[in-house]
């Protein structure tokens, strides 16, 4: 199997390429834009190109998703809430369990909800999965966004979905580099926590977008880096809501 990403400079989200074999069948998996490296490759080796499918609807992961399946002719496969939000631009639907076969490629879908009601992860022949932004290297996804369906939702699908496979299994995420199941088990700030193997922190701090004039009261949990070089935040608010968020929404007194 051949895997190959291409990363859009300025919102570090990653398209995909995969074939079994140069000159076999392929999909594409998302579109961020820049995607003319992965399809100058498939038409250079002669590649099959039988689907465009798609994570999530999330914009930084579907720009210019027409134009690359009409390079190929192929159809725009996606989870039916996706569909529904990109406003009939999606072909057809795949459900959770769903096995997409291209070539000697099986890609299993995983519906992995939290970040966005219609995410999903897709599992390459057992050997690799496609995380999109629910999993990352050394981090996990928000779940504050419009369309989230929230912490618990985010935490069971890392927990009970993506660190029941493999160890060894490859995860490529959506936005940056690789990393590996087992790695992200033993070294993920939050799976850590999750984990009982760190503690939960209890810094009193605020929410909200830098120039608010209202902010909400929260207890900072966790404060781990994120994949573009910033932080990102495990918050609890007084109500008992956890939630993943990013960095610039916390003020931390004495730490500006």
């Amino acid at each position: 199997m051949i895997l190959q990403r291409v990363e859009n400079p300025d919102f570090l989200s990653n398209a995909y390429f995969v074939c079994d074999e140069p000159g076999g069948s392929g999909v594409m998996i998302d579109s961020n834009g820049v995607t003319d490296p992965l399809a100058e490759r498939a038409e250079r080796e002669g590649t099959d190109v039988t689907h465009l499918l798609l994570t999530h609807h999330h914009w930084d992961h579907v720009l210019e998703m027409e134009k690359l399946a009409e390079r190929f002719g192929v159809p725009i496969l996606a989870h039916p809430k996706t569909a529904e939000l990109l406003d009939g631009k999606v072909t057809d639907t795949f459900e959770d369990g769903d096995v997409i076969e291209s070539g000697a490629l099986r890609i299993q879908v995983m519906h992995t909800p939290g970040h966005c009601a219609d995410h999903c992860a897709l599992r390459i022949d057992d050997t690799d999965v496609l995380t999109a932004d629910v999993l990352f290297a050394g981090t996990v996804g928000g779940t504050r966004a419009p369309g989230a369906t929230g912490f618990a939702d985010l935490k069971a699908s890392v927990m009970e979905k993506l660190m029941e496979l493999r160890p060894e299994t490859r995860i490529h995420p959506g936005h940056r580099q690789p990393s590996t199941i087992g790695t992200e088990w033993e070294e993920n700030p939050f799976i850590r926590v999750w984990r009982g193997l760190e503690p939960e922190g209890s810094e009193p701090v605020s929410i909200g977008p830098a120039d608010a004039d209202e902010r909400e009261d929260a207890t900072l949990v966790l404060w781990a880096p994120d994949y573009d070089g910033g932080n990102k935040a495990w918050v609890r608010f007084g109500s008992g809501e956890d939630a993943i968020v990013g960095g610039s929404q916390v003020k931390r007194e004495g730490k500006e």
